[in-house]
């Protein structure tokens, strides 16, 4: 199965570390969280990779040439300034069958022959791999006189979930492909149909939006002990 990683955007969000490299490249314990990415997949049984790329992606043409990673990675220009509809829909030439579509920056320890199994079991042309929601900041409960009755830092949000990327598509899904924006444009109009579907996953994931992230996760790999993104091994016919 073929593993379409968008990994184009220009990462405003982690300027001015951008300026250089594409998101995706910044390096998480010395090596980049794309490459990390990639490895996760390997370990699964996954060893077919499209990189839609755009933004500086002769960054990912230098680090990847002549490199043997033990697993296929071919490289597509989808466009300096394509959204993330767009770049997925400039890769379809190369997609035979179904296929994983995830984002460059984003890891987490989901085991993906679980989610594959379940999107072929639900026959939708969409599942997404979803996380529990957790507060970007400490959350104050507040009696009327403003006294503070419970403080949680970062607490869990019940009952809302995340897209995590590790979305399974089917090709059919492209026959009304409609917009550039995946999360706004084509998602929504699969949920409408009631042809999307999620795996929910309770384990760890972690996006790497900002610089910021990237240290956090540093100062964690360097206290020791495997990265928490780690899932189960597979063997290769597993992913197939």
């Amino acid at each position: 199965m073929k593993v379409v990683i968008l990994c184009g955007g220009q990462g405003i969000r982690a300027f001015p570390f951008t300026t250089y490299l594409p998101k995706p490249m910044l390096p998480l314990g010395g090596t980049p969280v794309l490459v990390h990415v990639i490895k996760n997949f390997i370990r699964q049984g996954f060893r077919d990779f499209i990189l839609a790329a755009g933004y500086r992606q002769d960054v990912l043409h230098d680090y990847f040439e002549g490199k043997d990673i033990g697993a296929s990675v071919q490289i597509v220009d989808t466009g300096e300034d394509a959204d993330t509809g767009r770049r997925i829909w400039n890769c379809r030439h190369l997609i035979d069958g179904p296929f994983i579509a995830t984002y460059g920056d984003g890891l987490s320890d989901v085991p993906l022959d679980a989610v594959v199994a379940f999107h072929r079991a639900h026959g939708a042309r969409l599942t997404i791999t979803s996380v529990p929601m957790y507060s970007q900041y400490g959350v104050l409960s507040v009696e009327e006189d403003g006294a503070i009755a419970r403080f949680a830092e970062k607490p869990l949000i019940a009952d809302y979930w995340i897209n995590a990327g590790f979305m399974v598509m089917d090709p059919a899904i492209f026959a009304d492909w409609q917009g550039e924006n995946l999360e706004r444009d084509i998602i929504p109009p699969l949920i409408a149909r009631g042809d999307a579907f999620t795996y929910r996953h309770d384990g760890f994931f972690k996006s790497f939006d900002f610089y910021k992230d990237v240290v956090e996760m540093d100062e964690t790999l360097a206290a020791g002990g495997p990265p928490p993104w780690i899932a189960p091994a597979l063997p290769q016919e597993r992913a197939a």
